[in-house]
């Protein structure tokens, strides 16, 4: 990409002083190209404050004019062409999508600046040395790379690429350019566990700190699997010997460098049916978008909550929708709850049949599901339904609004994330804490 282009500019900003439009292309910064809004937040801060800026046929230089900040621009692309993945991943969840989903829930991204600016996972197989060097000197950290094995043809055999074998080598580079990274391990029984997790957790500890932890999730298996590689989900009998793995890694490695690095995903403790380890544990939750430890935030977060349950709220019958695995969390919440003189609050885990059983997680639930789901209940006043299976648009996977869905169910429908947002919802007004004072 040749610059970036200006899609708006605020009024009264430092870029709307400057004379800068809409439309307008941002080519160099001091003598430096624009390529993203990366090269565009690091070059402001290293570089001489003179723009060069394309406005139809002519390049105009603006100075900043000892503006210490430009702000007020919004980019029409800011990244450009995000790369895409180049693998063919043996348990790959996109390529395991009933047809029909609207693209952007088909899309791969496989792209190091959005692993920065977003937290997507990356495998590093499109990354070159020319990139690597820029992830260097621009401080691209932390990085989230999904390493999976560092066992080099095995890697080459579950990416489906042979520039998987290179990821010993990219993580000590990235590791002695001082880079932070969070990496992940999907976990495919007889594949890359047993002996082969071990070798992979003790290669990524030896990169401690530049490798600050290592998540370990179950693999995600869908019902459109026809024509793919054979794989099958992590047992209950074999999640629990997982996490008394895991265990014993934070152990010695806490002893051994002052941080646990290993964590164990959620699922991994709810299907063997074990407790979440306390919140210390997760040394600040460095893995929470990728499902490790948002069960031990809810359950901390709900007890904050429970101490200030009153005795009465308004009159309302409601009905809680989430997945299978969440269950056995919410079922204590809910039992609470009704003890709330006023409510009658249901709980109601819905069966994934679009993606199939093995597929739990309360996110992946969509609007029809619901819908088909709470047919045969007493129609209530409310449902709340878990925000995490909604977009930005407030639409679930199978393009059903909440809007749409409230219409069919002929009652409102409130997307709920946490225990405050569902004491809000239904109407609860959480008391003061009374101060107990000592003598």
């Amino acid at each position: 990409m040749n610059g970036l282009k200006v899609a708006a500019v605020a009024p009264q900003s430092t870029a709307s002083g400057l004379g800068l439009l809409p439309g307008d292309i941002l080519l160099r910064i001091g003598e430096q190209p624009v390529r993203d809004i990366i090269d565009y937040r690091f070059l402001l801060a290293t570089e001489r404050p003179l723009l060069t800026i394309r406005r139809g046929e002519k390049e105009l230089r603006v100075s900043l004019r000892g503006e210490t900040d430009l702000n007020g621009l919004e980019f029409a692309d800011p990244f450009g062409r995000v790369r895409t993945c180049t693998n063919r991943c043996i348990f790959c969840f996109v390529d395991q999508q009933p047809p029909g989903l609207r693209p952007s829930l088909c899309f791969k991204d496989d792209d190091y600046r959005l692993s920065f600016w977003e937290g997507n996972f990356i495998t590093l197989t499109n990354v070159t040395r020319a990139d690597c060097e820029r992830i260097i000197r621009q401080r691209l950290s932390p990085l989230y790379i999904s390493v999976h094995t560092t066992n080099r043809r095995l890697r080459a055999k579950m990416l489906r690429n042979p520039r998987a074998a290179e990821i010993n080598e990219q993580l000590r580079a990235l590791a002695a350019g001082e880079i932070t990274m969070h990496t992940q391990v999907v976990l495919c029984p007889g594949l890359n566990d047993r002996e082969e997790l071990a070798r992979t957790v003790t290669d990524l500890a030896a990169l401690y700190p530049a490798v600050q932890s290592v998540a370990i999730v179950p693999v995600g298996l869908t019902r459109h699997r026809k024509g793919l590689y054979p794989l099958r989900p992590v047992t209950p009998v074999e999640a629990a010997e997982i996490l008394e793995r895991v265990a014993g890694w934070q152990g010695m490695y806490q002893r051994r460098l002052g941080g646990r690095v290993v964590f164990a995903a959620d699922e991994l403790y709810l299907r063997a049916g074990k407790p979440v380890p306390a919140a210390k544990e997760y040394e600040g939750f460095p893995q929470l978008e990728n499902g490790v430890g948002l069960v031990r935030r809810f359950l901390d977060e709900y007890s904050r909550v429970e101490k200030r349950l009153p005795l009465q709220a308004p009159r309302r019958r409601a009905v809680l929708v989430t997945g299978k695995m969440f269950e056995t969390v919410l079922k204590p919440v809910v039992a609470r709850l009704n003890r709330i003189e006023g409510l009658e609050v249901g709980l109601l885990p819905v069966a994934n049949r679009f993606y199939g059983p093995t597929v739990t997680v309360a996110g992946l639930l969509t609007g029809r599901e619901i819908q088909a789901a709470l047919r045969g209940v007493h129609r209530p006043d409310l449902v709340l339904v878990p925000a995490a299976a909604l977009n930005e648009e407030r639409v679930f996977l199978d393009d059903v609004s909440c809007d749409e869905l409230a219409k069919g169910l002929g009652c409102p429908v409130v997307p709920v994330d946490g225990p405050r947002e569902l004491a809000a919802a239904l109407g609860v007004r959480l008391v003061r804490r009374r101060l107990t004072v000592r003598c």
